[in-house]
């Protein structure tokens, strides 16, 4: 439809029609009883006519259903205005990548978008036109469920991880076939709940706001994402829904976004509870004037957008604007010439769990899986005779990918159990066992209403007298221990970042009769390690795989494929020092890491460092890094320098090295960083190869938003560190002009 044309419609369409766009409801109302639903139902009493007046429906999907819906839909509608159909396709549709967090692990932007991709894909022959998907928050407590959809701590590697899924998801057009308008979510700043509660409080000064937490989103805005969602927090005490500096001033002002603004689920109405607004008729009036275009999942627009306009409190240009965005949107999808797009049953039949999409599912996961121990016991040998006991509640487990996953046949997972069967089928040497050794949990647990978990105390006992027995008789055991899905991910806020008691017990009575112990860690979140690396003579970090589990950890186990993941979030000794990211601020007095050292910065009973720092990974060779090297020591802004270090394999095999570039800013008129992350390249080097690795620092990378909130630099001295991670030093120093 030309632009024109589109203006026409707008102009020609009744108030009730044009409120009708701005409301989305769940695919609950159609019949799809399998629809999510993320918030409280019984204040939903919406008609069946406000139901069919409504613009986009989300959480409802499968080619067949969304073309018989949106026929349904399109003929109740007086201009005949197709619908657009949003689900939640957060790493993966059909197939299920690696969750977010794990593909941050990957530090891979072009893996993540190939994935991104592949998920568009099979979405789009679904019926689909929107993902709620990236997730842009910045994470520093991993306390916060919801850290699983992020992809870490730090903020240049989230810009550079979402902007990749957004290219993904959208390609060069979203009306082109196996694409989706990407939705940036949740803004702004979600992931600085206080204590990790979701839902909580975000108080942030707006330098520190625009500092760290505003980038990712503007990045993945800036790569062209057609779409945003409001966070449900508050922001200096006003809910992200209305606050009208945040969406107007910052997001549609400075940033020019034209898009859609879309709320979370029932946000509107929660401005009631947040006490901003009394009722409903101001929550739409609050949320309007701050430029939110959809209200998802609350009748707060479609009861009072009318009234108010009748009384005078709002203009109808400002639902028109709303409007205009939704038909743009539409229309950009080419959904007036075809409102189904790309739903096509036969082509998701063939795309859904397709060999291509598997197999990038299973590198996926290989790149992301983070090796945080090893005393030469990996990579296994496959060709060597020896007994391998797997053990632990996710041996056998198919419940291998994280919240969020939607598989509608979980059996199509791979296990461990089917990734060894497979292997050990092409003539492996080795003879494996599994038992189950522990419950998931170690009480009983009601979780989210979802499941219940019924502990036995009687079958615990007899499950963890058979591991121990087959562990004396295995040569090497393979523990397999985490969270359940359900413990991680919206609305699964955690105080204590432990591993169930049940599954430490199995591992300290193994280790009591085996010391070969490989242990495997699923999880959406860093979790408190210190004494499973003390009895484990390796430790891996596989996440949440998703659908080639068992077979991508069999090909690193035996070495077929080596761990290419390094944290994307920090991992401390304890739960008490979250958040504990590594870029924090310094300090007036600074601690070096001396357990109780008088009178400075820390704690009195832990060491203020982290176990594992933010970039760390372990290979199956070692890698020597030369001294820093400057092509000059003076940056100006005309010029930038180039830093270079000399990348050497010293090991056996062939491996991968993620390099890190971090700059420091030794001197600012505000407090700055210790250090940051400006750059990062994967170098793969043959044993005995060297290569040089340059990284380019320009002045841009030192702009900051200085005591008078300019963003800018200031001249001084610096400190560029190319190492392996976070906490490794190997610097130089140079002066910005």
């Amino acid at each position: 439809m030309t632009e024109e044309n589109l203006k026409n419609l707008l102009n020609d369409m009744s108030l009730d029609e044009k409120i009708g766009q701005m409301l989305q409801v769940s695919g609950l109302f159609h019949g799809e009883h399998n629809a999510l639903t993320t918030g409280g139902l019984d204040y939903f009493t919406a008609t069946e006519e406000e139901i069919l007046r409504a613009g986009s429906v989300l959480s409802i999907s499968g080619a067949e259903k969304l073309k018989e819906l949106q026929d349904k839909l399109i003929a109740a509608q007086p201009h005949h205005i197709p619908q657009i159909f949003m689900l939640d396709i957060i790493n993966g549709f059909e197939t299920i990548f690696p969750v977010p967090l794990a593909q941050g692990a990957s530090f891979n932007p072009e893996m993540t978008e190939k994935c991104a991709a592949a998920a568009a894909k099979e979405g789009a022959a679904a019926g689909l036109h929107v993902t709620f998907s990236p997730m842009c928050d910045l994470c520093r407590d991993a306390r916060w469920g919801r850290v699983m959809e992020s992809t870490g701590e730090d903020p240049f590697l989230n810009g550079k991880m979402n902007s990749a899924m957004v290219r993904g998801y959208q390609g060069k057009d979203i009306k082109e076939k196996g694409k989706l308008a990407s939705c940036v979510k949740h803004f702004a700043a979600y992931g600085g709940a206080e204590a990790g509660r979701d839902y909580d409080t975000v108080e942030l000064s707006e330098r520190t706001l625009r500092q760290s937490y505003l980038p990712a989103y503007k990045e993945a805005i800036d790569t062209g994402a057609r779409l945003v969602m409001t966070s449900f927090n508050t922001l200096n005490q006003v809910p992200s829904t209305a606050n009208k500096w945040l969406m107007r001033d910052v997001l549609r002002k400075e940033w020019n976004f034209d898009g859609v603004l879309i709320s979370d689920y029932g946000a509107l109405k929660e401005l009631i509870p947040h006490g901003i607004a009394k009722d409903q008729h101001q929550a739409a009036e609050l949320s309007v004037k701050a430029g939110v275009d959809i209200d998802m999942m609350s009748l707060s627009y479609i009861r009072e957008l009318k009234p108010l306009v009748e009384e005078g409190t709002i203009s109808e240009s400002l639902i028109d604007e709303a409007v205009w965005r939704i038909l743009k949107l539409k229309n950009d999808l080419g959904l007036f010439e075809n409102p189904y797009k790309d739903a096509d049953q036969a082509e998701q039949e063939k795309l859904c769990y397709c060999e291509e999409h598997r197999a990038l599912a299973r590198e996926a996961a290989c790149d992301s899986f983070v090796l945080l121990k090893n005393d030469s016991v990996l990579p296994l040998d496959p060709a060597k005779e020896q007994k391998i006991s797997f053990m632990g509640p996710f041996a056998e487990s198919h419940e291998v990918f994280g919240s969020w996953s939607f598989p509608t046949d979980i059996s199509k997972m791979v296990s461990i159990r089917q990734g060894v069967e497979n292997l050990s089928a092409s003539g492996a040497a080795f003879t494996s066992a599994f038992f189950q050794g522990s419950q998931m949990l170690s009480q009983d647990f009601k979780y989210k209403n979802w499941n219940y978990f019924k502990h036995d105390k009687a079958l615990k006992e007899k499950l963890l007298k058979e591991a121990v027995k087959a562990a004396k008789k295995s040569d090497k055991v393979v523990l397999c221990l985490g969270e359940h899905q359900q413990m991680t991910g919206e609305a699964a806020s955690r105080a204590n970042l432990t591993i169930p008691e049940d599954q430490m017990d199995l591992l300290r009575a193994v280790s009591r009769v085996n010391k070969n112990i490989i242990t495997l860690i699923f999880a959406g979140r860093p979790l408190e390690l210190k004494e499973v690396a003390e009895l484990s003579a390796a430790v891996m970090y596989v996440w949440y795989p998703g659908a080639e589990t068992g077979n991508a950890i069999c090909d690193v186990l035996f070495g077929t494929k080596e761990p290419g993941g390094r944290l994307p979030m920090s991992f401390p000794y304890t739960t008490g020092q979250e958040p504990a990211y590594y870029n924090r601020f310094r300090s007036g007095r600074p601690n070096d890491g001396t357990l109780n050292k008088t009178f400075c910065m820390g704690y009195i009973d832990q060491i203020d460092r982290n176990l594992f720092p933010f970039g760390y990974g372990l290979t199956y060779t070692d890698f020597e890094y030369s001294p820093v090297t400057l092509s000059s020591d003076k940056l100006s802004a005309s010029v930038p320098i180039t830093a270079s270090v000399t990348l050497k394999n010293t090991g056996k095999r062939r491996g991968t090295e993620t390099v890190q570039m971090y700059l420091t800013d030794c001197h600012g008129n505000v407090v700055r960083p210790v250090k940051e992350l400006k750059g990062f390249q994967k170098i793969s080097l043959d044993p005995g190869e060297e290569r040089k690795v340059d990284f380019e620092i320009t002045e841009e990378m030192f702009r900051f938003w200085d005591i008078d909130m300019k963003f800018q630099s200031e001249a001084g001295a610096c400190l560029v560190n190319i190492a392996r991670n976070s906490d490794t030093e190997n610097q130089a120093e140079f002066s910005l002009i």
